[in-house]
């Protein structure tokens, strides 16, 4: 018999679509939690269309939804919003992000949740929190990064900001300030019967991913300049080379110990050892002396030694040396049918979540009379 999870016996209303939501009740079905996603009729989440597909839907919905169930539903009909209402009363969570108002003006938003149950902890995840003049504007990761100032804090050399390695805003300011507030909020719950309304604002929360340069400004330095800063490409010890053959170097080698053993070992003239007040020139010399050899070489000059600065992987290396897990022992499957592939490794610890197994994705019900919770 299996030891009980965390949050078993948890219901989760999930009105949310895409992303940041979907994958913080991901989080919470991990350690327990009954899900049961609304979704448009007919075509479902828009995710269910990305590509590459699997099955009915994409292999992102797959992902993002296993384990969970899912309903059509016209939040705009009366009758179908009254039913979404009755399903809210038996939730403990509601989640839901919708630009503010939008809930409210479908009936579904936090005081009308309330009023039919009282103890609901209501999550609300918006790109630019519930007000002020950007509250009602539409925007993706991007924009978030983009006007909270992270964006244009690292440029190449024109001066350009580049794309982010991921979507950034989505997870690490919607999802998990979501997922700890949510766990939280059912702990005080436990210990006080009283819900909450949560508000999680992407571009607000992206300030804590900027803590060293919320830190420098309150403490009298000002705002970052673009690629000034010791982690932004203004130091020779925080920095991407290029190598001989196209590859990319990434050095961090910060402490003095590190970057002693580092110009050791790439042979780096002994004027450029000591880079302070000439950060640019030492940058230029090891540019130079990087780009003399190929990745391979310096692989085999890095390798073992304890200097921070490794060489830029392609995913398959990544894979190859155990970094990236593809063969997880958690599997998702189509709604119908034997195919199945390894998940998403869950950042939830091993010892609070539900046991490995294939799971589906859900089929789009549609959504009865009777409880799905039943």
């Amino acid at each position: 018999m299996n030891a009980p999870l965390p949050l078993d016996g948890v219901k989760v209303l999930d009105l949310s679509t895409l992303l940041p939501g979907p994958l913080a009740t991901l989080l919470l079905a991990e350690a327990g939690a009954d899900v049961v996603k609304l979704e448009r009729p007919g075509r479902g989440d828009e995710m269910r269309t990305y590509l590459p597909r699997f099955g009915e839907a994409s292999a992102n919905y797959a992902v993002l939804n296993r384990g969970k169930r899912a309903y059509g539903v016209d939040f705009k009909d009366p009758a179908q919003r009254d039913r979404v209402l009755e399903l809210a009363a038996e939730a403990d969570v509601v989640m839901e992000q919708f630009r503010p108002g939008v809930a409210d003006r479908l009936g579904l938003g936090y005081d009308a949740v309330r009023a039919v149950n009282p103890d609901v902890v209501y999550c609300s995840i918006t790109g630019y929190g519930p007000t002020g003049p950007h509250a009602r504007r539409a925007g993706h990761d991007l924009n978030y990064l983009a006007e909270s100032g992270l964006l244009g804090v690292v440029t190449d050399a024109t001066g350009s900001p580049g794309l982010p390695v991921t979507v950034l805003a989505d997870i690490a300011a919607g999802t998990y300030p979501a997922v700890v507030n949510i766990l939280l909020a059912l702990r005080q719950r436990d210990r006080t019967g009283d819900g909450v309304h949560l508000q999680v604002s992407m571009t607000h929360n992206l300030q804590v991913l900027g803590y060293g340069y919320f830190a420098a400004h309150q403490a009298g330095a000002g705002w970052p300049r673009p690629g000034a800063g010791q982690l932004t490409g203004g130091s020779p010890r925080y920095h991407v080379y290029p190598t001989a053959d196209g590859r990319h170097i990434a050095c961090a080698a910060l402490e003095q110990k590190f970057w002693d053993r580092l110009v050791e070992l790439v042979g780096l003239d002994e004027e450029f050892h000591d880079d302070e007040g000439r950060e640019a020139d030492v940058v230029a010399a090891l540019t130079a002396r990087f780009a003399a050899e190929t990745a391979d070489h310096w692989r085999s000059v890095l390798d073992g030694e304890d200097v921070c600065t490794v060489v830029v992987s392609t995913w398959d290396e990544a894979v190859a040396a155990g970094l990236v897990d593809t063969d997880a022992p958690d599997r998702v499957s189509a709604p119908a049918g034997d195919a199945s592939f390894a998940t998403l490794p869950s950042p939830v610890s091993a010892a609070l979540r539900r046991p490995p197994a294939t799971v589906p994705y859900p089929a789009l019900d549609t959504l009865g009379d009777a409880s799905p919770w039943a």
